[in-house]
Formats: C-alpha cells, sequence, structure tokens
C-alpha cells in the first residue's frame, strides 16, 4: 500500500473538510493520484485502517451527508512521533515529485550518529539493555550499559533517554556515542511512563532539576511573528502588545505590522538550553519576569561582550 495515497487522503481532508467518497474519487482523478487508477471504496478503507495504525487520524463518516471527515485534528497538534512522521512523508513524497528541481532545495545535516538509530529502536521494542560507549565533550570517555526510555530530535541532533546502572534519568547525544550493541540483558518499561510528559516541562533536552518558573518576555519588532508563528513551548501565552498608537492589545485582535512590542509568557524550566534559545533571538527578546532570571541573562550577555574586548 502506498504511502502516498494515505498522505493525500489526509491533505484533502485537512485542506478542505468533510467530503463524500463521490468528491475524493472526483479529486483523485484530477489530481492523477494513481496514474489514472480510479479510487475504489474497498481501498479506500484499507487506507484508512493504515492511516489510523500509522498516524492515528481517525476518519469517521457522518450519518447523514455520508461525508467523511478528520474526526481528532489535534492528532497532528503536538511533538508526537505520528506528527513528525506524516510531515516527514508528506516531504518526501512533494521532494520525489520535484525531483527535478532537486539542487534548488537546501536541506539541513543531521550529525553523525544516525547509524546507531536502528540498534536503539530494536533496544526499545525489545526491553533489551544497550551496551555503549561514550564521551563528553571535553571529558574522558565511558562504557555503560543503560536501559533506553525514549528518543528526541532536537536542533539537528538525535538524543536517547535512558535510565543508566545508578537508577538515574540520563540523556545522551548519539553523535558522542560509539560501539552501540545490544545485549542480552532485558528491563522492566514503566507502564505509566509518557516521554511527552516528561519533557513537557522543558524546552530542548537538558532536564536538570531547575525549578518550575513562570517566566515573561518581552518581544520587540518582528520577533513576536516568530514566536506566534512557532511557539517555544506549549505553555507560551501571549499576554498584551503595544503598538505605533499606543494602546496595549490583547491577543484577541488581528495582526499589527506596527507593533512595538508584545509580551509573552511560559511556565518552565528555564534550562540552558531554554535560555540559549532566548538569546539566540538577539536584541528581539527581553526577558522580564522574573528578576532573578532577568538578571541571570544579562550576566550572560555581559559575559559574552567581554569575548569582543
Amino acid at each position: 500500500m502506498k504511502l502516498t495515497y494515505c498522505i493525500w487522503i489526509i491533505q484533502q481532508l485537512m485542506a478542505y473538510g468533510p467530503m463524500t467518497f463521490a468528491q475524493l474519487s472526483k479529486r483523485w482523478l484530477e489530481d492523477n493520484v494513481a496514474d489514472g487508477k480510479v479510487l475504489q471504496r474497498s481501498s479506500f478503507n484499507r487506507h484508512r485502517d493504515t492511516i489510523l495504525n500509522m498516524f492515528g487520524i481517525i476518519i469517521d463518516c457522518e450519518e447523514l451527508t455520508y461525508r467523511y471527515y478528520i474526526s481528532n485534528p489535534s492528532a497532528l497538534q503536538d511533538d508526537s512521533i505520528e506528527r513528525w512522521l506524516f510531515s516527514t512523508l508528506t516531504v518526501h513524497g512533494v521532494l520525489t515529485d520535484g525531483a527535478s528541481v532537486k539542487e534548488r532545495v537546501v536541506l539541513e545535516n543531521v550529525p553523525a550518529g544516525e547509524e546507531y538509530l536502528d540498534t536503539i529502536i530494536q533496544s526499545m521494542k525489545t526491553n533489551h539493555r544497550l551496551h555503549m560507549g561514550y564521551k563528553k565533550f571535553g571529558k574522558e570517555g565511558y562504557v555503560k550499559t543503560v536501559c533506553p526510555y525514549a528518543l528526541k530530535l532536537f536542533h539537528q541532533r538525535w538524543y536517547m533517554l535512558a535510565r543508566n546502572d545508578e537508577d538515574q534519568m540520563r540523556v545522551y547525544a548519539f553523535d558522542r556515542m560509539h560501539g552501540v550493541r545490544l545485549t542480552d540483558e532485558d528491563f522492566v518499561m514503566p507502564e505509566d511512563f509518557s516521554a511527552q510528559a516528561y519533557f513537557a516541562e522543558y524546552f530542548g533536552v537538558l532536564t536538570d532539576r531547575t525549578p518550575m518558573t513562570h517566566v515573561v518576555v518581552r518581544a520587540h519588532r518582528w520577533t513576536p511573528d516568530y514566536l506566534r508563528t512557532l511557539p517555544l513551548h506549549h505553555s507560551q501565552r501571549e499576554l498584551k502588545r503595544d503598538t505605533a498608537d499606543g494602546v496595549a492589545h490583547t491577543d484577541d485582535t488581528g495582526q499589527d505590522e506596527q507593533c512595538n512590542y508584545t509580551d509573552f509568557s511560559f511556565d518552565i524550566r528555564p534550562t540552558a538550553d531554554f535560555l540559549g534559545q532566548l538569546l539566540s533571538h538577539g536584541d528581539g527578546i527581553e526577558v522580564l519576569e522574573p528578576l532573578e532570571l532577568r538578571q541571570k541573562m544579562r550576566e550572560m550577555i555581559a559575559s559574552s561582550l567581554k569575548r569582543y574586548e
């Protein structure tokens, strides 16, 4: 079964809303999805099953209108692997169709370590411990046996969350691993463990015990639009915006091209990953609260300035 067919069905329902089988079939032929072959209802139902199993997307049918629709659109609105897989396969399909312009498409490279992905996935599927060598930047290397719990892709690098022999949860970067292999030792994976919940209070992969904090930042000039279109964290909330007319607008209003600044709040553990992301926006981001975090940002900026003296 071609995944491109499943992707096409999802995209149609996302773009045009509920559609009857006849409407889908008509667009199927117009888009030449299967080289002119008609969409059979039995094939469509198989595609629906595949879509559910692979992406967790439920395609239901309205009883009165017989229109098909996605009944759980939120399935593609979080950081789940189903969303990532759907996005990746969609891009893959588009680039395959656009092979003639491949030299005009520039992608980001993922550093070394991908060769261990299959072994680590196998370890997670079978709940077998993983034996590996590991060397942090600027540190001595060592050998570890760990229990892989989850994987995370962050800033072009793969990371593994695992429990070590000291019963501690640690994050390991793929590009610092070597000699990764499966062992015959098994481990018990907690039934209530959720990777989404584990990382929910953080930005990035650093998961130290930095206290939960209510952070308020002020985004200047065009930076608010960057935060609106790609929120830094699921807790991000827009508080107010100050426009050229001097009136503070709430997030209930439309976009304002002459906005002086907009305040956003986050309920997060502000680790180095989060602070580094704020700093990456330069003078477009200013931390307002809490005061101790604002002072910490001042110190980090001052330390950077010393490099240029």
